[in-house]
Order: C-alpha cells, then structure tokens, then sequence
C-alpha cells in the first residue's frame, strides 16, 4: 500500500470535508464543527497552505492534515488542527506520516512550535509535551495532558501565556 502525501488542492476540497466529517463523526471530544472550521481556516487566510496536506491511496484521499496561524507571545507559532484519517484507513500510520511531514515543513520554515489539543496518548509520539511545561496556557477549560506544544527550536517564556487562535476557531 502505497501512501502519497501532497499538498490540498481546490479540486480536494470536497473530498478533504466528508473526510473531516466522517473521520470525527464518532469522536469522544468532537463538537461536529471540523469540516466546517477547515472551511473558516481557509476563508480566513489563516491556515498555513504549505502545511494543509493529504494523504492518498490509490488515488482516495484517506487522510487530511492543517496547521494555522496562532499567537503565542511573540514566537513564530502554529496550531495542528484538524488531523483526520478516514476510519476504515486509521491506525495504519497515516496520521503519523502527515504530522511529520507538516513538522518537516514548519521548521524549515523557521517556526517556534506547533501548539496542539488532542490525545494525551498520540500526540506525544511526535514530540508534543504539556503546553505548561514552556509556560503555554489554554484560552479553553481543557485538561493540562491535552494541550500540548511541539518546540521546534529551543524557547523561553518566563510569565505564563496564553495562545491567542485566530477568530475562525470560535
């Protein structure tokens, strides 16, 4: 089984949003928004075009990864929001070769960190550890093990800072 990755096109678009909705329809923590906040990311000028990838399979996409813009003092800071992997397609590995290939792509590009909410069991696979730990807080009431930051250079924050998302998150 041979898995491409490659960056989102226009023509995906479709495709990418039954995949979003498919891939968190049974989520525990889902709100149901996904497809649509990929949607807002785009129109918002806020997603990281670069970074918006899929993952094919015999020409289906299976997969879908989008890192946005974020603030986070005065870092160069992104957010990983949404990973999907269609269901029937999930623990294959496609998730995993997604994040690596957009943290590839992040760095090179001189970003800080990537700032991410999800799985305290997966994301920590691929580098992510407790926001706290480099003084990063959440602007939502989550559980400390779910927030979490990928530093890709080393970083300081001496006072406890807030990630600012951009409006297309609410």
């Amino acid at each position: 089984m041979e898995i491409i990755l490659r960056p989102e096109t226009p023509q995906d678009y479709p495709a990418i949003r039954q995949l979003v909705s498919r891939a968190f329809a049974h989520a525990p923590h889902s709100d149901g928004d996904e497809q649509n906040l990929v949607e807002r990311l785009r129109q918002t000028n806020v997603a990281l075009p670069e970074t918006c990838l899929v993952a094919e399979i015999n020409g289906k996409i299976v997969g879908h990864i989008m890192f946005s813009k974020v603030t986070v003092a005065h870092l160069k800071a992104c957010g990983l929001a949404p990973l999907a992997v269609e269901p029937t397609y999930q623990n294959l590995g496609i998730g995993g070769q997604l994040i690596t290939r957009g943290h590839q792509i992040l760095k090179a590009q001189g970003f800080t960190c990537s700032i991410v909410l999800g799985h305290a069991a997966y994301y920590p696979k691929f580098g992510y550890q407790k926001a706290l730990a480099y003084n990063i807080t959440s602007p939502f009431p989550v559980p400390n093990e779910n927030f979490m930051v990928k530093a890709f250079q080393p970083f300081t924050l001496t006072e406890a800072t807030m990630v600012k998302y951009p409006a297309a998150f609410a």
